[in-house]
């Protein structure tokens, strides 16, 4: 017996010794663009080396929703640029706030559709579809309506064109609606539509694709290239956003679920979004979409709802809901916010409505599930003024769209569309904000510097190139380094160009090494040392 503890102790120095003697995993990346909107490739972080959440600049009102079929309640905008032309969809509807409280307007809600040829102006097209109090001349594109035994709702629109290849020629744009099931006991779901032009639109199927959900914000889906297959991401309440609660609760946390599917009209695969390393907070719309420029990452921009009130002795915030009269009692901060009256005639149909606050956030993914969500606000309500910081406002469209650069002679941008004014007077805006490409984060480092490295990778392409922003003294030397770390002769920080600028595309230049083609489908790992720099993403080409 005295023999089995070192015996014992020998195996499993032996197991732990062949563990960490395993290679460390490799990602291919050929040839397509990294960015730093999560961390799935990066291993380490030093010096004074961070990731840096970026934010849109503001920019001009595009669209006034002052139509008499629209009005203050106009949301949950789909935007994506089809060939030449930059098309839009939006809910169209009234929500009056008077001394009273909140009452649905005069009129029901629409699907409406504007257009544009740069993505800054837009026009609403007079397409003599649908009739409103007695006229065609307006541009609802879709319209409540019977289908089954359920009524599509229009008021919650998700819109999009079709990348799957194999797409019919009748499908070419596809549609969500929410659809009240059994107005009995409130049950809804969603309504897969079709489009050959983007304007006509007729049901795919007489049901419901999903009935396992809320449903009561902006539910969608798109076809993701990289997977193969469709993607849908709809409105869920949990009490904790887990996968295993299985129906609803109304008073728990409002979550975002996913499935996909192989034809747009079964769904399988169901699952709550997880979260790598954020609280569970209240999220209204989700904007997933594959970045264009980088399709295999999922980037969504979701509503970030917060209701901001009173403190009570101990100096927490107090959030629970409560009659009128608990206006008396708000802070000082929320009653100092802009359009205090509309805010509390808000309060008077719920409370809620007069201490909510939302914002736009910014979430990444490989896999479609798990999520880094950055939990600083992405796009924050801003400056105060009229019709900001309420319930409604920053709703980002879905999804960002690409236009020229505001300067004369820079580069082209994102372009970012957000609702502000909601709830106020007749009609609400929706305001433009760019961002460079590749700009939600960067891995950014100050003067004394710091570095980044990446986690194993193999490439294809013969350069690498670098998005990147450095002041007049600032620079970016890259290293290449082989999989466990030790640099690459030819390939050294001290081969590399400092490279300095602010461009999308910088080519990393090695003084003894003309091109990178020895090194294809090595494994290698990239070390980046930043000074006075913002790096927001990496591309290996010929």
């Amino acid at each position: 017996m005295k023999h089995l503890l070192p015996a014992l102790l020998v195996i499993v120095g032996v197991s732990w010794s062949a563990v960490a003697q395993e290679p460390p995993a490799v990602t291919p990346i050929g040839s397509r663009r990294e960015l730093f909107v999560e961390e799935g490739l990066i291993e380490s972080l030093t010096g004074k080396a961070e990731l840096r959440l970026h934010h849109p600049t503001p920019r001009e009102v595009v669209i006034e929703h002052n139509e008499p079929w629209e009005g203050s309640g106009c949301v949950y905008h789909s935007v994506f640029q089809d060939g030449n032309l930059y098309r839009m969809y939006y809910a169209a509807g009234q929500l009056t706030v008077t001394e009273q409280g909140v009452n649905a307007g005069t009129h029901g809600q629409f699907c409406c559709y504007a257009e544009s040829d740069d993505g800054l102006h837009w026009r609403k097209p007079k397409l003599g579809l649908h009739e409103f109090q007695g006229s065609k001349a307006n541009n609802i594109v879709m319209v409540r309506e019977q289908v089954g035994d359920a009524v599509s709702e229009p008021g919650e629109p998700a819109v999009f064109k079709d990348e799957n290849p194999n797409a019919p020629a009748d499908a070419r744009y596809k549609a969500l609606l929410p659809a009240n099931l059994r107005p009995a006991d409130n049950r809804r779901g969603l309504l897969a539509f079709k489009s050959p032009d983007g304007l006509h639109w007729t049901a795919m199927s007489d049901r419901p694709i999903l009935t396992d959900g809320a449903f009561d914000s902006q539910n969608l889906a798109f076809w993701d290239p990289t997977a193969g297959l469709y993607r849908a991401y709809w409105r869920y309440f949990t009490k904790g956003g887990h996968d295993d609660i299985k129906t609803w609760n109304p008073q728990g946390d409002r979550a975002i679920r996913t499935a996909t599917s192989k034809d747009f009209l079964h769904w399988e695969n169901q699952r709550d979004l997880r979260y790598f390393d954020s609280p569970s907070e209240q999220l209204y719309t989700n904007q997933v979409k594959p970045y264009y420029r980088a399709p295999h990452l999922l980037i969504g921009f979701p509503s970030r709802y917060v209701e901001r009130g009173h403190r009570d002795p101990k100096g927490h915030e107090a959030r629970e809901s409560g009659t009128p009269d608990r206006i008396r009692k708000w802070s000082s901060s929320l009653k100092a916010l802009p359009e205090r009256q509309n805010r509390e005639w808000r309060a008077k149909a719920s409370e809620r409505y007069g201490r909510a606050i939302t914002e736009g956030l910014l979430m990444a993914s490989r896999d479609g599930v798990a999520f880094k969500r950055w939990n600083e606000g992405f796009l924050r309500p801003g400056i105060e003024r009229p019709g900001t910081w309420n319930y409604g406002q920053q709703f980002i469209a879905w999804s960002p769209v690409e236009t020229a650069g505001t300067w004369e002679g820079s580069p082209r941008e994102l372009s970012f569309y957000a609702v502000e004014s909601y709830w106020t007077d007749d009609s609400d805006l929706l305001r433009r904000y760019t961002l460079r490409l590749d700009g939600f984060v960067s891995a950014q480092a100050p003067m004394s510097g710091g570095e980044l490295v990446t986690r194993p990778i193999t490439f294809t392409g013969s350069r690498l190139s670098l998005n990147l922003a450095t002041s007049a003294a600032g620079s970016v030397r890259v290293e290449i380094q082989d999989a466990n770390g030790k640099a690459i002769p030819g390939f050294t920080l001290d081969d590399c160009e400092e490279l300095f600028g602010d461009t999308l595309e910088r080519d990393v230049v090695w003084t003894t090494q003309p091109n990178l083609a020895a090194l294809k489908n090595r494994p290698v790992r990239l070390r980046f040392e930043l000074r006075d720099a913002d790096l927001f993403s990496y591309q290996f080409g010929e």
